[in-house]
């Protein structure tokens, strides 16, 4: 007899569209990366993130993620790499995140969108403040850049 079928927790929200997006892990000389508060409407309001957003159709990851720093936070990235991927579900939507380690960039980064800013070492970044789907990045970090 076959065993019964796995339930995961992503086959509890089929009935969500997926959501490709990107985003960017922009990393000072000091060590420290770049997060982004969640402003206004947004849903979970108040939480930080790494900056980034949605892939368009027909639109490279790469592309995206060049398009929405510019677009969010002011800066023409210039040395970056696909570092994590991470599949996320949240009650009402899933996403499907390519994270970008990004070196090197052009122009100093502002909240073209109202959002706040800070530098953070990887060491120092409360889980809970994050975004549930930027959270699990913190463990690559700490494993991957010496803070």
């Amino acid at each position: 007899m076959p065993w019964p079928p796995v339930t995961r927790a992503g086959d509890l929200h089929t009935e969500h569209e997926r959501f490709r997006v990107v985003a960017g892990i922009l990393v000072d000389p000091q060590g420290r990366v770049l997060l982004a508060e969640r402003v206004g409407d947004h849903s979970l309001a108040g939480l930080w993130e790494f900056p980034g957003g949605k892939i368009a159709a027909e639109e490279s990851s790469a592309t995206a993620l060049e398009r929405e720093l510019a677009e969010e936070i002011g800066v023409r990235i210039s040395e970056f790499r696909p570092c994590l991927e991470l599949d996320y579900d949240y009650p009402d939507r899933r996403v499907s995140i390519e994270f970008f380690l990004v070196s090197a960039w052009h122009g100093e980064p502002q909240g073209l969108e109202g959002q706040g800013l800070g530098w953070f070492l990887p060491g120092q970044i409360d889980p809970r403040q994050l975004l549930p789907a930027n959270a699990p990045v913190l463990d690559w970090l700490q494993s991957n850049m010496e803070t």
